[in-house]
């Protein structure tokens, strides 16, 4: 609809009469957005398309070769993705790593929001508010709906940190080398050392599998 390509097609009986309209498939709908937006296709000065697809990843194999047409007819293609899928046409495109958010633009996200919200509230409580929401615009939309409600909110919802429990567990397991030394050598020292570091990063390779109930209320 944003292309100004349309959905259906009218149908005709024997006599020639239009009978009605029937819905495109989508495939019907894909070949007519290839047929009549590319750049140099049908229209005689040429129109430039630009398709934005906001989540990138979800996009299904169908979609994506479609979008290889696309490219290859003329079409400009813009993808959004928290990381580069690394596949078929994302491997032609030119990856641009955008900054994050600033503060103050999450604190006027979360202003607009109050004003469409009709909820009042002051700078100060704008400050008090932004740490819950890090730099996600999608979050800060959320705390202001739910201070509009009342709902308590202490903890951020987002994170901001980096897992080394990965980096621990590996340096934990590379003393199994010290344990094959003593192990050779006779070292009962090293032998005893390596075999508890082997066993304790064992140990919490497991700890690291544990998860919590995952159902919430309601479900």
């Amino acid at each position: 609809m944003q292309l100004d390509i349309p959905t259906t097609e009218t149908q005709y009986n024997k006599n020639g009469d239009p009978t009605g309209e029937k819905d495109l498939t989508v495939d019907a709908i894909k070949q007519e957005i290839l047929d009549n937006c590319p750049k140099g296709y049908r229209f005689a000065y040429g129109e430039d398309t630009l398709l934005i697809l906001p989540e990138a990843k979800r996009l299904t194999t169908s979609i994506r070769y479609w979008l290889e047409d696309m490219i290859s007819a003329g079409a400009r293609v813009v993808c959004f993705a928290v990381a580069n899928p690394g596949r078929d046409i994302f491997l032609e495109m030119l990856e641009i790593e955008l900054e994050l958010p600033s503060d103050a633009h999450i604190r006027l996200v979360m202003a607009a929001e109050a004003q469409r919200q009709g909820l009042e509230i002051s700078k100060s409580k704008l400050a008090e508010l932004q740490p819950l929401a890090g730099r996600n615009p999608m979050l800060a939309r959320k705390i202001i709906r739910n201070e509009k409600l009342g709902l308590k909110q202490d903890k951020p919802e987002h994170t901001q940190y980096v897992v080394i429990m990965p980096v621990i567990i590996a340096m934990l397991f590379s003393f199994a080398v010290v344990r094959f030394i003593g192990m050779g050598t006779g070292n009962k020292g090293l032998y005893i050392t390596g075999g508890v570091c082997l066993v304790s990063a064992m140990a919490l390779k497991q700890l690291g599998n544990v998860r919590g109930a995952r159902k919430r209320l309601g479900q």
